[in-house]
């Protein structure tokens, strides 16, 4: 489909199969290959390589030398065309890498407004929900979840199927093996280190959500009450509360189970 407003340049290596909308615009030495569909208004810089099964909405700005869609590093990968799917409004940096799912029917699937900063890598199977941000050189393992508004900041990693909750927040240089709750701010290795009050405001938390997070922490994380009995401990107290149920049924879930906080405040 010939478009007078879309851009390619001479030099870009664009496959039979891929279908780009309007206003698309595609720099120098960019490779585009196998079935990949942008959406309106993406912006692919120079030496960025995108393989299908790929498709990608509108406005989606793809930095230089980044990768996406690139096969699996996984054992069980039987070489059938698996993808990722990718909403609108995302930043992607220079040399981000997102690997496709492991079959066909789970691609790695990213939703909208984004932001992947330079070398951050999101591996096979992952789904990413909306605004959330992966800063510089940091790494969501396979099978992993992160719900809106989550956070991993430089060089933090996320180990293989662990699960990140709505505005959760991971710390620059660290590490988790398990799943980390909505709105939890962790650390180190395993460190529940508390909330960020700003970065829950920033998430759309008013001062009475805010204050709600503050006592579901006291309770769950300080209480020296097991799991089980400082989620009925919540429930009891402030199960009126939307953040407090939405807490508590990701805990509920959990399968990798959660951390502790640093200061040992509840029993295992």
């Amino acid at each position: 489909m010939h478009s007078q407003h879309r851009r390619v340049h001479p030099t870009a290596i664009i496959g039979p199969e891929v279908v780009l909308a309007d206003d698309v615009v595609i720099e120098s030495r960019a490779v585009l290959e196998g079935d990949v569909r942008l959406g309106p208004g993406c912006h692919v810089r120079p030496g960025a390589h995108l393989i299908g099964p790929l498709v990608m909405g509108a406005r989606n700005h793809v930095g230089i030398r980044a990768v996406i869609g690139e096969r699996p590093q996984h054992l069980g990968y039987r070489q059938e065309p698996t993808g990722v799917t990718i909403g609108d409004d995302n930043a992607f940096g220079e040399m981000v890498t997102v690997h496709g799912g492991t079959r066909a029917s789970h691609p790695t699937r990213i939703g909208s407004g984004n932001r992947f900063l330079s070398r951050a890598h999101v591996a096979h199977d992952c789904i990413v929900g909306n605004r959330c941000s992966l800063w510089d050189n940091s790494l969501l393992g396979g099978h992993c979840v992160m719900e809106d508004g989550a956070s991993i900041l430089q060089g933090a990693g996320v180990h293989q199927f662990c699960r990140l909750g709505r505005l959760a927040y991971l710390a620059a240089a660290s590490m988790t093996t398990k799943d980390i709750p909505p709105f939890i701010f962790q650390r180190g290795i395993n460190d529940v280190a508390g909330i960020s009050t700003r970065r829950l405001r920033r998430g759309g938390l008013d001062d009475a959500g805010i204050a709600t997070v503050r006592r579901l922490f006291s309770i769950f994380y300080r209480s020296r009450l097991t799991i089980p009995n400082a989620l009925d401990a919540l429930e009891e107290q402030l199960g009126s509360s939307d953040l407090v149920r939405e807490f508590v049924t990701f805990v509920r879930a959990s399968s990798r189970g959660i951390n502790r906080a640093e200061s040992r405040g509840f029993a295992a």
